[in-house]
C-alpha cells in the first residue's frame, strides 16, 4: 500500500482537497475494517438512523456525498430508497461495494442538475471538505424543495468525564489502531481534523443561510457522534 503524507499544519483550500484525496486513496483497501473496529460497529447503527431520519417515501432518489465504499448507499437501498454515490477519491470508488451508480466528483461542485434529488446524506466528511458554506449551498441546489438531508459527523460528549475518555480514545487509540491496520499518517490526521468543524450554532446558521429549515442536531452514543438533519426550504430565505 502506498504511503501517505499529511502536512504538519492542517491544510486549507486546494491543498486540503489534494491531501484528502490522497489520504482516502491510501486507506481505501481497509477503510471498512478499520471503521468497524474503531467504532465497535456502532457506525452501522448510526448510518441506519441517518437514513431513517430522512423520512422520505420509498423510491426517493438520495445522493450520498463522500460515499466512500458505499456503506450509506447500501443502507439507503435497504430502506427502499434509490442512492447515487459521489466521492472525490477514485481509490474509494474502486473499493466500493454497492450496486448504486457512482460518480467521481467534488461535493462542492456536484455533477447533478438543480433540484433533481429528494434527499442527501453525508457520513463523516464535513471536516474533510474545503469549506462548509459552499457545500451547504450545493446541497440546496441539488435537493428539491421539501427534500431532506442527513449529515453524520464525529462529536464530543457533553459529559466532562466521557469527553475526557473519548479524547484519549480518539486521540491515542484510534491512530494506533489505524496505524496497525492501514496508513498511520491518515489516522493521525483523523483526530486533528475535528478542528475544522464549526460550533453547532454556526453550522445551523450556515445551513439556514443556504436554504434549509427545521435544522436539528441529535447526539448519538452518548455524544461521540452527531446527526444533523434539515429540510430544503421552498425559498432560500425561509
Amino acid at each position: 500500500m502506498a504511503g501517505f503524507t499529511m502536512p504538519e499544519q492542517l491544510p486549507e483550500g486546494e491543498e486540503k482537497v489534494a491531501a484528502v484525496r490522497g489520504m482516502f486513496d491510501a486507506i481505501a483497501p481497509r477503510y471498512d475494517l478499520v471503521n468497524r473496529i474503531m467504532t465497535f460497529r456502532m457506525d452501522v447503527a448510526w448510518r441506519r438512523r441517518s437514513v431513517r431520519e430522512l423520512a422520505l417515501p420509498a423510491g426517493s432518489t438520495v445522493v450520498d456525498l463522500a460515499c466512500g465504499t458505499g456503506d450509506l448507499c447500501r443502507e439507503l437501498s435497504a430502506q427502499g430508497l434509490r442512492p447515487i454515490g459521489v466521492d472525490l477519491s477514485f481509490g474509494m470508488l474502486a473499493a466500493a461495494r454497492t450496486a448504486a451508480p457512482l460518480l467521481q466528483g467534488d461535493a462542492l461542485s456536484m455533477p447533478l442538475p438543480d433540484g433533481t434529488v429528494d434527499g442527501a446524506t453525508c457520513g463523516f466528511a464535513l471536516r474533510n471538505l474545503a469549506s462548509l458554506p459552499p457545500f451547504f449551498a450545493e446541497l440546496a441546489r441539488v435537493v428539491r424543495p421539501g427534500g431532506r438531508i442527513a449529515l453524520l459527523e464525529v462529536a464530543e460528549p457533553p459529559n466532562a468525564v466521557l469527553r475526557f475518555g473519548h479524547g484519549i480514545y480518539f486521540g491515542k487509540v484510534v491512530p494506533f489502531i489505524g496505524g496497525l491496520l492501514s496508513d498511520p499518517a491518515a489516522y493521525r490526521y483523523l483526530p486533528r481534523s475535528v478542528a475544522y468543524l464549526p460550533e453547532p450554532d454556526e453550522m445551523f446558521e450556515q445551513l439556514r443561510a443556504a436554504g434549509f429549515a427545521d435544522v436539528q442536531r441529535t447526539l448519538l452514543s452518548v455524544g461521540i457522534s452527531q446527526l444533523i438533519t434539515a429540510t430544503r426550504a421552498a425559498d432560500p430565505g425561509a
